[in-house]
């Protein structure tokens, strides 16, 4: 039984996994709160709908936990990959936040309020966001003011208004400061009439200004600060109708044509090499059957649907393109895949992060895939980035036993024109070399040139 690294923050219990099932403790102090909870039926209901993780009871004396007289364990339903609102487009990130706040709205409605708002609680199955934190759900006492404000507002909103009033992505900005985006920072870049549009004002400008009160009088309460001390069920009701309202029009400011993101309607393939790229990776996943495929430059996921529809069971996307991803979401979305679209920088992964470098797991500590898809990837690492090509075949291998890899050769207008403004530095970069590369860690099951410029679509097995 091992603890989760990332759950020790919550006194009210702690995660555990066992041979691929999830546990949650339940404190003593805790589980009366979380029984009155669950007897008003609010997360039977929101669980029934699929916005909560599936959740049952579990023998603690059985799984060999030692807990208080009165505490208890739950066991979660398995959510198929851990990801974090760093990783998340803009989409994806709107999608958690609108969940947060209806399932709050819901939760009122039956006494019941989120004692926090972080975005660590949402996870994803596909494009469907789903809360992992029964615990956050308290009793609400009428009159009191949302303590989970501010930690919305710095993880959820903030990061949304960023790339939807300045064009700026949140993703880098929310890797390097894992607890969100200030109202402070925010309000700084911010021109002066933006400050004062009202829900920018009431969300980031004032608790800016409030913060600053509070870091210059650590004793300040929110009586001297001229707040009231209560907030009325009715006016917290409509603050949270306002936010969702809000957030639901909000859109990327930066949605003009990017390369990548019109890559899947404008690209050197005709439409046979096209099919018959779909056909070989249709063809690799029905006889293979990975259940769970990566698709590394995953585009607007495109293959990672064929994918999916050749029976693969789950799929993610990866990319670094923005508006790529965002239309990778909406086809998620919209067709009701089984595909969650995550942002990557493939030269530079999500490293171990937070608490002793264990808080938040890597992606190297996250590798899970049965089948890799590395379509038009190889040769922005080797020769966009200068990552030594043998290096670049051994780290997708290591991603998955399976994988389909795509070699573009130097006489490809795609290399050529990367090549055209830079010296050629690349001599190993050949044919000839990627298939020995791949050798040394496994053996070449298939080969199908699928390009007039001589791209060759690989699938290999590793060792």
């Amino acid at each position: 039984m091992k603890p989760d690294p990332g759950s020790f923050r919550d006194p009210s219990g702690r995660v555990y996994s066992r041979d691929g099932h999830i546990y949650r403790t339940v404190s003593a102090a805790a589980a009366e709160e979380f029984d009155a909870v669950r007897a008003t039926g609010i997360i039977e209901e929101l669980e029934r709908e699929g916005l909560v993780v599936g959740t049952d009871e579990a023998d603690a004396g059985k799984l060999g936990l030692d807990i208080e007289s009165g505490g208890r364990v739950l066991e979660h339903e398995r959510i198929p990959f851990v990801s974090y609102y760093y990783e998340w487009p803009f989409s994806a990130l709107k999608a958690a936040a609108l969940l947060h706040l209806r399932m709050h709205l819901r939760a009122l409605s039956k006494g019941v309020t989120l004692k926090d708002a972080t975005a660590y609680n949402v996870q994803f199955k596909g494009s469907q966001p789903v809360f992992i934190d029964l615990l956050s759900f308290t009793p609400y006492i009428e009159g009191h003011i949302w303590e989970g404000h501010r930690q919305f507002c710095e993880q959820f909103l903030n990061p949304l208004l960023l790339r939807a009033l300045l064009g700026v992505p949140h993703n880098a900005w929310c890797r390097g400061s894992m607890e969100g985006i200030d109202s402070g920072e925010l309000s700084r870049l911010l021109p002066l009439r933006r400050k004062f549009n009202p829900k920018i004002l009431m969300h980031v400008t004032l608790l800016s200004r409030l913060q600053t009160l509070g870091a210059g009088d650590r004793d300040a309460t929110l009586e001297t600060m001229s707040m009231p001390p209560v907030l009325p069920r009715e006016k917290l009701v409509r603050m949270l109708e306002k936010l969702e309202s809000w957030i639901e029009g909000l859109s990327p400011a930066d949605t003009g044509k990017t390369v990548w993101a019109d890559y899947e309607n404008d690209n050197i393939y005709d439409s046979e090499e096209r099919a018959a790229k779909h056909e070989f990776i249709a063809k690799t996943v029905t006889e293979q059957r990975p259940s769970l495929v990566w698709d590394i430059g995953c585009n607007t996921g495109e293959f990672s649907e064929t994918a999916l529809k050749a029976g693969a069971e789950y799929g993610i996307g990866f990319d670094f393109d923005q508006n790529a991803l965002d239309s990778a979401f909406t086809r998620s979305s919209k067709k009701e895949l089984a595909l969650l679209p995550l942002f990557l920088d493939a030269a530079n992964p999500s490293p171990n992060q937070g608490w002793n470098e264990q808080e938040r797991s890597g992606y190297n500590g996250r590798i899970c895939a049965d089948c890799v898809l590395g379509l038009a990837l190889v040769h922005h690492l080797a020769i966009g980035k200068n990552i030594p090509l043998r290096a670049v075949v051994h780290w997708l291998m290591a991603t998955a036993p399976l994988g389909v890899v795509e070699f573009v050769p130097k006489n490809d207008s795609m290399v050529k024109q990367m090549l055209a403004l830079r010296e050629d530095i690349f001599p190993d970069y050949t044919a000839e070399n990627f298939e020995a590369y791949i050798k040394e860690k496994g053996e070449i099951l298939g080969k199908q040139q699928t390009s007039k410029s001589g791209r060759c679509l690989y699938l290999y097995k590793r060792r």
